[in-house]
């Protein structure tokens, strides 16, 4: 195995070497189905779906668990204010959630868990707590003493005499013995829904938090597995806690790597501060709706192109750059479509098939060189899955194609090993790219009931051909720019001129 991943347990970046030979176990802390998700809860699903992908070309049988937070205090609030019950809301919300998640192309989750269905699993995991007394019960619930593990702040850096998050107050009112010790179980409150009380040996109440996603992982994966992952901001208290709870419960090692992917930060400075208006904006960052406006290969775009432990900045100008960068991608597409009178998404032929047909100095040095870049895209890969840098090379693998097709004059000679070789230079590049989730589908284009639109189109061009044919230059750029402000790119062709939707 050639990965390496920054690990934040050990702050470094260590060789992933699988607890079981070939089979890797991850786990990642999915939504509280209580809201609408946004961009940022894609992120981590993007993440982890690339980096199924990437081990499983590598050999490696993954399987990868997502959990479902549906026992919540947020979801009792949520439910109250929609007026609703607290199970409606969290089907409700995360069948869009895994709408969303289908039309990003995350399909590769294993299980989805849901932390209603694991209350024995859940219960049975705080009873042994209690009995090995790293946890105690008081009025109805039940806390995990944190004073008892004297490993408790290794991920965060914190130690117990540091949490400050309670107060004498508190201590009297909840029983606790220390203000840092945190709920395994919640006792009910009055007046609570009935449909989120459940019954334990302590009383009727819930799970904590963190309890529950020890528990599931731990089901599906064993007592200690691979891969444990999710955003920065759950490291404490969330991840610290599921360490202690878990390590202390069954006395090894919870997750061998822990992968923390940064947050998203959301460009809004255009925003007034009025309630109304921030409300107003956020709503547009709802990811169905980003999924509508912008198609979900340009959001996996935005996703990938950064590094996933740097915070990924969202707004406009990503956006265009985003569109810019794949823009580049499907043009080459175009054009060897062009070429070969083949869709580019239909080519089955890689360049390892047609090293050995590469006649001549250039189409052999074109060949290396599309060698060395497969090479750089995935020591990119195996260096902490930095896609922000396998992108980058995907770019220096699309123009050494186009330069492969210029200097061999491929579309104006009948080269039909040149166009070949261009052929499966592409092909090899799509290969890589949908490593990453890219180039999967065909980039929409006007059709069908656009079909005025684009015949409107057509007549524009055909008067800027004549215009330019009687020296009316200026008439075809106006006609040029004018297309243009309308988010259609002119492309002249020998002997014709294409268009295509910026």
């Amino acid at each position: 195995m050639t990965m390496r991943l920054y690990n934040s347990l050990t702050r470094r970046k260590e060789l992933l070497q699988p607890l079981k030979p070939g089979r890797v176990g991850i786990y990642l802390c999915g939504p509280t189905v209580y809201k609408p998700s946004h961009i940022g809860h894609a992120v981590g699903p993007v993440i982890f779906d690339v980096l199924k992908r990437y081990l499983t070309y590598k050999g490696l049988t993954v399987r990868w668990v997502v959990n479902i937070t549906d026992v919540d205090d947020k979801l009792i609030v949520e439910a109250a204010a929609q007026k609703t019950t607290v199970p409606e809301l969290a089907q409700r919300v995360e069948k869009s959630y895994l709408a969303a998640m289908q039309r990003l192309g995350v399909r590769a989750i294993d299980d989805l868990p849901r932390a209603s269905e694991h209350m024995k699993e859940i219960i049975d995991s705080i009873k042994k707590l209690i009995d090995q007394k790293y946890a105690y019960a008081a009025s109805g619930s039940v806390y995990f003493d944190v004073s008892r593990d004297a490993d408790y702040g290794k991920l965060s850096n914190r130690k117990p005499d540091e949490l400050l998050a309670g107060t004498r107050d508190d201590l009297v009112e909840t029983g606790k013995k220390h203000p840092g010790d945190f709920a395994l179980w919640k006792a009910a409150k009055p007046g609570e829904p009935r449909e989120v009380v459940y019954e334990s040996p302590w009383g009727p109440g819930r799970p904590g938090w963190h309890i529950e996603c020890s528990a599931m992982s731990m089901k599906y994966l064993g007592e200690t597995f691979d891969i444990h992952g999710g955003g920065m901001d759950l490291i404490f208290p969330h991840h610290e806690n599921e360490i202690a709870q878990s390590e202390c419960l069954n006395g090894k090692p919870f997750a061998t790597f822990w992968l923390h992917h940064g947050l998203t930060r959301f460009n809004t400075k255009k925003i007034s501060k009025s309630d109304v208006e921030m409300a107003q904006a956020m709503s547009q960052l709802v990811l169905t709706h980003l999924l509508d406006t912008h198609g979900p290969e340009l959001l996996r775009y935005v996703i990938l192109s950064s590094h996933y432990r740097s915070p990924l900045e969202f707004g406009d100008e990503t956006i265009a750059a985003a569109r810019k960068g794949l823009q580049t991608f499907h043009r080459l597409f175009e054009r060897i479509e062009r070429l070969t009178s083949r869709s580019a998404f239909d080519i089955n032929t890689r360049l390892e098939q047609m090293r050995s047909s590469a006649a001549g100095a250039s189409a052999a040095e074109f060949v290396e060189q599309c060698f060395s870049q497969q090479l750089a895209f995935l020591a990119a890969m195996d260096d902490d899955l930095n896609t922000a840098a396998a992108i980058g090379v995907l770019h220096e693998f699309a123009g050494g194609i186009n330069r492969y097709i210029e200097t061999a004059r491929l579309e104006l000679a009948a080269d039909e090993e040149g166009r070949g070789l261009a052929e499966a230079g592409v092909g090899s590049l799509m290969a890589l790219g949908r490593l990453l989730g890219l180039f999967e589908q065909p980039p929409q284009r006007m059709s069908g009931g656009d079909g005025l639109a684009a015949g409107l189109i057509e007549l524009l061009i055909d008067t800027r051909r004549r215009a330019r044919e009687l020296k009316q230059y200026e008439l075809g750029d106006l006609i040029r720019d004018r297309l243009a402000a309308m988010g259609v790119v002119l492309e002249d062709r020998p002997g014709k001129t294409e268009w295509r939707r910026a």
